[in-house]
């Protein structure tokens, strides 16, 4: 056992050293592969925005104005007044604090939230698909990993990596603490980790995953890494989230009262949120019928396909982040957004890019995302629905 743990070292330090000649230049690659998605949305989603509304974007300010939609406002909101206790902007405390803060910080430089939004997503964009390149590389070929990283970024949800929402700083923070702990680098997992949980209610799942991955190592060694203790940090993210809840509502709990007066969510087993998903099949309106309803079922669907083959195929603690976030997803009473939260199970990408080895299933994965990125994109635009 202590030699297959020798080979492994020797074999991550062997993948660093040849990374490192080469390292700056595909980062280079991917900061431009990046940039490039960030341009497509944007461009897109303003030429769209044109087109169907016959609306005119005459300035700068006017194009990325279009994106302050949804989710948006509340985290510009959290960022310039913080939580508060009365009216409508009350329900803000469900939303947790990293984002926002991380967005007045940018407003130091820019004088501006929304401006300062977009630039915090963006380098977190930038940094997510680093990190999840230097995450597989672990496991498979530097080729594999590139189309891992190119499937993430053209998935048909992707576009929030782009614009004033959590995504791109929760998966930056994810695959920076995964990372960490598969180089045994357990006090920054711990720390980013804190970060992740600090950030979105996904980060609590990270606990489990990484305890299942000091498991992991432990059958590998037959030793006890005191370092490990570091997992403790975790929960600390979410804590600082609920004791904002504290100071503002009295009650550490008080988001789910209003993600209950607000959202009408409520903590329920997955085959009643799925029986509902179900139902929307049959509502009149073709629009909701097909975001609502067949578009929750088929990321669902996927989600879950995604989950038995992580068990079958990756290391345990991918395949607890998957079955942990796919059950967040679904225990709830009304199942909403499936499709935008479907984009932080990363092995989804891993599987598409071992399928893509495979020229059919290459060009079907392929139109499948680029087809759906663009026409959620323009819905998105044009302040219609698009989870």
């Amino acid at each position: 056992m202590v030699k297959e743990r020798m080979k492994l070292l020797e074999s991550s330090q062997i993948s660093d050293n040849k990374l490192t000649s080469t390292i700056a230049k595909f980062d280079w690659q991917l900061i431009g592969q990046v940039l490039v998605m960030k341009m497509a949305v944007l461009i897109l989603g303003g030429l769209s925005y044109q087109i169907f509304l016959n609306l005119p974007l005459n300035e700068i300010g006017d194009w990325l104005s279009i994106w302050n939609r949804w989710d948006t406002p509340r985290y510009l909101n959290l960022a310039q007044y913080g939580y508060q206790t009365t009216g409508e902007d009350r329900v803000n405390i469900a939303f947790y604090p990293l984002f926002p803060w991380l967005i007045r910080l940018g407003t130091l430089f820019t004088q501006n939230y929304l401006l300062s939004a977009l630039i915090v997503s963006g380098i977190a964009a930038i940094a997510a698909a680093i990190l999840l390149e230097k995450l597989v590389r672990l496991d498979f070929s530097k080729n594999l990993a590139r189309y891992t990283v190119w499937f993430f970024l053209i998935f048909p949800t992707s576009y929030f990596l782009h614009i004033a929402y959590t995504e791109s700083l929760f998966l930056a923070l994810t695959f920076g603490c995964l990372l960490s702990a598969r180089r045994e680098r357990w006090a920054l997992a711990g720390i980013l980790g804190a970060f992740a949980s600090m950030t979105r209610i996904n980060g609590t799942i990270l606990l489990p995953t990484l305890l299942v991955e000091a498991g992991h190592q432990y059958w590998i060694t037959k030793r006890f890494d005191k370092r490990w203790l570091w997992i403790g940090f975790v929960p600390l993210g979410f804590g600082i989230y609920l004791l904002c809840n504290f100071f503002v509502t009295g009650n550490p709990f008080g988001f789910l009262t209003h993600q209950h007066e607000f959202w009408h969510k409520s903590g329920a087993l997955p085959w009643s949120g799925i029986k509902s998903t179900i139902a929307r099949l049959w509502e009149a309106s073709p629009t909701y019928r097909q975001m609502v309803g067949i578009q929750e079922l088929f990321f669902i669907g996927l989600g879950l396909a995604g989950t038995i083959w992580s068990w079958l195929r990756l290391r345990p603690a991918y395949s607890v982040w998957m079955t942990g976030n796919w059950l967040l997803f679904t225990s709830t009473s009304f199942i909403l957004s499936v499709p935008r939260y479907t984009l932080v199970l990363f092995p989804l990408y891993i599987l598409f890019a071992c399928q893509a080895q495979n020229r059919f299933w290459f060009t079907v994965i392929n139109v499948w995302s680029l087809l759906f990125f663009s026409l959620f994109v323009s819905l998105f635009a044009q302040g219609k629905w698009a989870f």
